[in-house]
């Protein structure tokens, strides 16, 4: 790190406690009993960081600072008012590609006066190591913004969820990774400008090559790995700056963001490297992209009352379609009535329902659903067999039984919730015409023991709740 004999030691103390409130945040929020500790304890540790860089600035005015923060903080206040739940994951993509921006323009402000930065040698040219650091730096942070910037377009419905497979792309991405990359190499040689604008255009436009093969079905590993790149970016760019805080704080983002990618593609059968490599799930696939004309059974709210309060265990999925509705506060509703007429009821979260890892449990913490009724697929999966009724309100392609069985289907792999073992299934959908996120309809519907219940998640399940009354 530049300077560092320079820096006060009490600095170096507030950024090392600052680091470690980072990391008992990521402990907090390992658990949803512990997540709102967690997150107070990073809003500490930030603050801290904040106010150390700010007591001990060089560079730029404390008023322009502040101001910037003012305008910055207003904007974040007023999108997190009006945001609806069902936009947080590209509200989150969004967040990324501005941190990855945030990355390139740290970064080009230091190639153009690497002298306010102190990453300049007697000569006046740019160190050596900090060329590395800043072409990394910018690397991955114009990666992150491309490709977050697709990753909102696909999860907003502004662009098709499906793969766009460009030919010859495996040879295209490769090619232009490995001329960043020695672009990055030579520029510890010759810091000439045209090397260094060149490492960001190309790292644009591989960002944006890296996402568009990507399926709409593993989206939410796209939104993961996008944190860990913006992470790294940060990271990249603390040592630019010679910033202790940036470093620590862009590690863990970065390595956590990493290991939660590894998770979730361990969780999809998907493979870890495709992820990094870009175009993993665009297989072209067989699966149907429309409904199946075929016969199914239909139901109404008052057959679903009428079972479920003759159960003994029913199980709930929820999925985007209840976060489309908000339909969580009467769902914990209609599950508080059930449990007054003595029928266990758990609630069964795949790790990708939703566009967002944790989504479906930040919805149910939303409407006060006590933690120890909420399971993962590998706690509860198990259970579907000992249930009466597997309720399942708009999760389409975390419980299609063809990801098990059809190997022409892009979720083929994919581990599922077993809810066809249910003894009946009840299946809230607003339509029998729309496919899921994947495009492949489910032949869950189809089922013996299923019976479709066709309307708004809301509306039905406040229909359910009138009959159980």
């Amino acid at each position: 790190m530049h300077e560092a004999a320079a820096i006060p030691a009490w600095v170096l103390i507030a950024y090392l406690v600052s680091g470690i409130c980072f990391i008992l945040a990521l402990r907090g929020l390992s658990s949803p009993v512990s997540s709102q500790r967690g997150n107070r304890l990073g809003m500490i540790g930030m603050g801290i960081a904040v106010g150390t860089t700010l007591v001990t600035h060089e560079i730029a005015g404390l008023g322009e600072i502040l101001i910037a923060i003012g305008l910055g903080g207003a904007v974040g206040f007023l999108v997190a008012r009006r945001i609806q739940m069902t936009a947080m994951p590209q509200l989150v993509a969004a967040f990324h590609s501005l941190v990855g921006m945030a990355a390139v323009l740290v970064g080009a402000a230091a190639f153009l006066n690497p002298g306010a930065f102190g990453i300049t040698d007697s000569a006046g040219a740019i160190m050596p190591v900090s060329r590395i650091e800043m072409g990394l730096g910018v690397a991955i942070g114009a990666i992150t913004f491309s490709g977050s910037v697709i990753a909102f377009l696909k999860l907003n419905g502004s662009m098709s969820g499906a793969p766009i497979l460009l030919p010859l792309r495996h040879v295209i991405n490769l090619g232009t990774l490995a001329a960043i990359l020695g672009l990055i190499g030579y520029f510890t040689l010759d810091q000439s400008p045209w090397i260094f604008w060149t490492v960001v255009a190309l790292s644009f436009l591989i960002g944006f090559l890296l996402i568009i093969p990507i399926g709409g079905a593993d989206m939410p590993v796209v939104v993961s790995m996008l944190n860990s790149y913006s992470g790294w970016a940060a990271a990249a760019m603390g040592f630019t700056l010679g910033n202790t805080a940036m470093i620590i704080t862009g590690a863990l983002v970065g390595s956590s963001g990493a290991i939660l990618s590894y998770i979730m593609c361990r969780a999809m059968n998907r493979s870890f490297i495709s992820v990094i490599a870009g175009g993993f799930g665009a297989v072209a696939s067989s699966g149907a992209t429309e409904a199946i004309d075929r016969p199914y059974k239909r139901g109404s709210a008052e057959d679903a009352a009428f079972l479920m309060s003759q159960a003994d265990k029913v199980i709930i999925v929820p999925g985007y379609g209840m976060a489309v509705a908000q339909a969580q506060h009467v769902l914990r509703e209609m599950t508080d009535l059930l449990k007054e007429e003595g029928v266990e009821v758990k609630f069964a979260i795949h790790p990708v329902a939703g566009r967002m890892p944790g989504h479906m449990n930040v919805l149910l913490a939303e409407a006060s659903v006590p933690y120890d009724e909420v399971f993962e697929l590998e706690d509860i999966n198990s259970e579907f067999a000992t249930a009466d009724v597997a309720f399942v309100i708009g999760a389409n392609d975390v419980t299609n039984p063809a990801a098990k069985t059809d190997k022409g289907s892009p979720i083929y792999g994919m581990p599922v919730l077993d809810v066809e073992k249910a003894r009946t299934v009840l299946f809230i959908k607003r339509s029998m015409g729309g496919a899921g996120y994947a495009g492949v309809d489910n032949e869950l519907f189809y089922r013996d023991n299923t019976m479709m219940l066709l309307a708004d998640a809301k509306k039905m399940v406040e229909e359910i709740v009138k009959a159980l009354g």
